[in-house]
């Protein structure tokens, strides 16, 4: 074998033990250490931010926007609505998008029209009264927030729907509403799966 022969299978060597240990250390060891270290510090937010109702049963995430509608996607009188989704089908974490389509879009405004008068049939108020958040999906398609204006919008129907006073819906929004990042970065916001499963232990 040549010197040149023996250098390059010696680069070659060489190259492979490097595969193998960033493989061991960067694909194993790595992984493994920071999971481990998640799971001690972190484990409900590593394990994905689950919520599970009275019975222990998995209902979601807080991250995560769902609806609560019927087979049909009519909304369910007994349960706060989320906002629209865009993401897929609607609230698929796996096709996170936007409607991407400009305020004066036609397919946009035909959208957002028929929503209006939707939820103005369901929750019985004036279109002028819905805001923005009712009507128009989020960027991301699955934001698991509301504004504190269209939760108490639909604090009638709720209250209705289950046969409880209003002000008992009304005061279980403000207690769940939550204050911007810090406390003052972005409006507030009220999430509607944790309203939902506290709307569940009242009533």
């Amino acid at each position: 074998m040549s010197i040149a022969s023996r250098g390059t299978a010696r680069q070659h060597l060489v190259a492979v033990r490097l595969l193998l240990i960033a493989t061991v250390v960067l694909g194993i060891a790595y992984p493994f250490t920071v999971t481990g270290i998640a799971q001690l510090v972190a484990a409900p937010q590593a394990n994905g931010s689950l919520l599970r109702d009275a019975e222990g049963e998995v209902v979601g995430s807080p991250l995560i926007g769902q609806s609560f509608t019927d087979a049909d996607g009519g909304a369910l009188p007994e349960w706060f609505q989320s906002r629209p989704s865009a993401a897929g089908d609607g609230y698929d974490g796996g096709a996170s998008s936007g409607s991407n389509l400009g305020p004066e879009n036609p397919d946009l405004v035909e959208s957002i029209t028929a929503r209006q008068a939707a939820i103005a049939e369901l929750d019985g108020v004036s279109v002028a009264d819905i805001p923005a958040d009712a009507v128009t999906a989020s960027a991301s398609g699955l934001d698991p927030q509301i504004s504190p204006e269209y939760a108490l919008l639909q604090a009638d129907r709720v209250a209705a729907a289950r046969g409880i006073p209003t002000a008992t819906v009304e005061a279980l929004v403000r207690s769940k509403i939550a204050a911007g990042d810090l406390g003052y970065l972005g409006a507030p916001t009220v999430n509607v799966l944790e309203l939902n499963l506290a709307l569940a232990q009242i009533g």
